[in-house]
């Protein structure tokens, strides 16, 4: 389903769930501009009108629908998959410089190219469906907010994008991840993790729904780990150079780029 403009698709695609008016069927839909566009962390998310992939994608927690994947964050892990496997593949030479940042940014360099925000639908304690809203940004050339660090497909390749299919072939891929076993989307994600390798400064942070930025260098209280292990439930493992193991939620912790 395609619409002009809306406020954000996630809060669309749950308001006409909520009315009974979402058809059946529709997996997706998707946007040539959002008013109110929304990131992690209570984040806005600037878009030039046109210019990007603007979707919110249904997912249901039903194993027939969803093979081998789980709900919680497995589902962000499937999303970023599909993402990332649908950016490279627009790419011919560039592969090596995309990466899924945890949870689940796609960084091109140290750049971000693409944001997830999957919110879950709960009925009593479960969660009856979730949707993946995704920010991509594809054709737009210049940022006028005070996002630190925002690229482009066309910054990055120079080609120009037809946002249409761009979306097909990211339900393509959707399909295509979620069809895979749950080891499969693991080991992939694992694997093109944003500086998997190495030491990489890190800082603590305050919990706060306040909207926030990525950490500067001149932030106090950074130090240097590499990543151990993302857990299950999309708890980071992180080692410091004394040997210290630190384990942190998201929000708990930033990168510094």
């Amino acid at each position: 389903m395609y619409i002009e403009r809306t406020d954000s698709t996630n809060t669309l695609m749950r308001e006409l769930i909520a009315k009974g008016e979402w058809q059946a069927g529709e997996e997706y839909l998707y946007t040539g501009f959002q008013i109110a566009g929304r990131g992690q962390s209570g984040n806005g998310w600037e878009s030039e009108e046109g210019k990007n992939l603007l979707c919110s994608i249904l997912l249901s927690h039903q194993p027939s629908e969803v093979s081998g994947v789980r709900p919680a964050f497995d589902l962000n892990v499937a999303v970023s998959v599909a993402v990332h496997r649908m950016v490279n593949s627009q790419f011919s030479i560039l592969n090596s410089q995309l990466a899924i940042k945890w949870p689940n940014d796609i960084y091109w360099k140290d750049k971000k190219i693409a944001g997830i925000l999957v919110e879950n639908t709960l009925v009593g304690s479960e969660v009856r469906y979730s949707i993946a809203g995704i920010g991509l940004n594809v054709n737009q050339t210049e940022w006028l907010s005070n996002a630190p660090n925002p690229v482009s497909m066309r910054q990055i390749s120079g080609e120009e994008y037809d946002i249409h299919e761009l979306m097909k072939a990211l339900m393509n891929e959707m399909h295509t991840v979620l069809a895979m076993k749950r080891e499969e989307i693991w080991a992939y994600y694992r694997t093109h993790l944003y500086r998997k390798d190495g030491f990489w400064p890190f800082v603590e942070r305050e919990v706060s729904i306040a909207p926030t930025m990525n950490a500067n260098k001149e932030t106090e209280g950074i130090f240097l780990a590499k990543i151990e292990n993302i857990r299950a439930d999309g708890e980071i493992e992180l080692r410091d150079q004394e040997g210290n193991l630190r384990l942190y939620h998201f929000k708990e912790v930033r990168y510094v780029i």
